[in-house]
């Protein structure tokens, strides 16, 4: 069977509706995983023995009061219910199961181990470069989980966001940058498949070394859902 990978969904406040990305699903399926869509209002407790991996999608920001800080005029907020859902999952999956964020969820990943946000980017860079889908070159670290995923030492993606990793949590690494220094990717190297990264994967579908990240992600899950039976 293929290994079932929980992708949460996003929550839009006006009207107040569930939504999320073809894509992400898409990218999930065609590696060989089996998407499985999560509300804020589904019941975790039967769910955390089922599933093989978590996909943590993009979203709005998540609120500063989560990691001790004034919150900036240019925030836009995430529904608090889906913060609340998810962080209920993040406190009670196993401690192995493969996980990948990707934007909000690299930035979920990173305030949920301590770690804390630039909340708008432009205020250190000067510019508005990681925003709008801009296409960005990212140096990837030797020897990581994202270097050996991805097979290559530069990875090319499209930008989507005006927060990112300032304070790295409790055990993650730094894995990619931006030429401008900004983190794009985190990573715990003590678990078999934890990664975060700031740009958007998903939408660069024909890339190689997207493809390439997608797969060993699903590989990930596949081992652990093998390693349950």
């Amino acid at each position: 069977m293929k290994p079932l990978i929980a992708i949460s969904v996003d929550v839009d406040p006006e009207p107040l509706r569930f939504s999320l990305r073809w894509n992400y699903a898409e990218q999930v399926a065609l590696a060989g995983g089996n998407p499985l869509l999560i509300s804020p209002l589904t019941d975790l407790e039967p769910l955390v023995g089922l599933i093989d991996g978590w996909l943590i999608p993009g979203g709005d920001d998540i609120d500063s009061s989560h990691f001790g800080q004034e919150l900036h005029p240019k925030a836009q907020l995430q529904h608090p219910a889906r913060w609340e859902n998810e962080s209920r999952l993040y406190e009670r999956l196993p401690s192995n199961l493969p996980i990948f964020g990707i934007c909000y969820g690299c930035q979920f990943l990173n305030v949920k181990r301590g770690g804390t946000l630039i909340q708008h980017v432009p205020d250190v860079t000067g510019h508005e470069g990681h925003s709008g889908g801009t296409m960005q070159k990212y140096s990837v670290s030797e020897s990581t989980l994202l270097a050996q995923s991805s097979k290559v030492a530069c990875i090319e993606g499209k930008s989507y966001h005006h927060q990112a990793v300032d304070a790295v949590g409790e055990g993650l690494v730094v894995t990619a940058r931006a030429e401008d220094g900004i983190v794009e990717a985190i990573e715990d190297p003590l678990k078999p498949f934890w990664l975060g990264v700031q740009w958007h994967p998903e939408r660069t579908p024909d890339d190689v070394a997207t493809q390439n990240l997608f797969k060993a992600f699903i590989k990930a899950a596949t081992e652990y859902r093998e390693s349950k039976q």
